[in-house]
């Protein structure tokens, strides 16, 4: 690997204390990255003048971030495809738990789902990208359910009851409505032989650069090699993996 260069290093740790602070002095700079004063003038001066940093306000020595930071993460943000990010990082988590992973979005009351890797184990989740499955009864569903206002779910579901798929499906409004507010608060998502009676899934929100949630992630697993231990373990694993792609949305959350 090539030696990383020490004066930019320096100019992106200036640059990134913006992420935590709207302005910020030279001398507030020098004392929380410990760099020698000079230094310090001559990065800023330089990030001033190709415009990351600008001066407060007319004759201020503080500074704020400037707007050509704002162009390359509005570029990055065009450039981002969910359901190419998302196969990359489902790859990485089935790699981790040998199990089968989905990416899924919301489309009204079903889950669409937009990227899968399978597990190598020879019993496993029969899916495909591009299946629609009714939201209420898996676990993707539920974590992008959790994220919608009382309202928003009376709208979705207050014509007409959600339709089981197994005897395990959820049917009653508000029953589900609950469960969702554990969803919300546990930040995860369960299903046990609800959309298929012999697999079990965790899934946890993947979030974008706003906070929104625009999909969620889920582990299948057959209900064979299900347990508690195996969910605990599985449920932190894709936690870590939505969080994952989550960042690579833009989420700092």
């Amino acid at each position: 690997m090539a030696r990383a260069v020490p004066a930019l290093q320096r100019a992106f740790d200036i640059l990134e204390l913006f992420l935590d602070e709207p302005e910020l002095s030279a001398p507030e700079i020098t004392g929380k990255l410990g760099l020698p004063r000079t230094t310090v003038h001559e990065l800023l001066s330089t990030l001033v003048e190709r415009g990351y940093l600008v001066p407060s306000g007319r004759g201020s020595t503080r500074y704020r971030l400037g707007v050509r930071g704002f162009q390359l993460g509005s570029a990055y943000a065009d450039r981002l495809d969910l359901a190419r990010e998302g196969q990359l990082v489902a790859e990485e988590v089935a790699a981790e738990c040998n199990e089968t992973v989905h990416i899924g979005i919301r489309e009204g009351t079903e889950v669409l789902y937009i990227a899968k890797v399978d597990s190598g184990h020879p019993v496993r989740m029969v899916s495909a990208v591009g299946r629609r499955l009714p939201a209420h009864c898996t676990a993707v569903g539920k974590a992008l359910l959790a994220s919608l206002s009382r309202q928003e779910l009376d709208e979705l579901y207050g014509a007409e009851p959600p339709r089981p798929m197994t005897d395990n499906s959820i049917t009653d409004p508000a029953r589900l409505r609950e469960e969702l507010d554990g969803v919300a608060e546990n930040g995860r998502a369960r299903e046990y032989c609800e959309s298929n009676d012999a697999v079990a899934c965790v899934a946890a929100p993947v979030r974008d650069h706003y906070g929104e949630v625009v999909a969620a992630m889920s582990i299948a697993v057959p209900i064979l090699r299900w347990s508690e231990r195996s969910e605990r373990e599985l449920a932190e694993t894709v936690v870590r993996g939505a969080t994952n792609l989550s960042e690579r949305l833009g989420n700092r959350a």
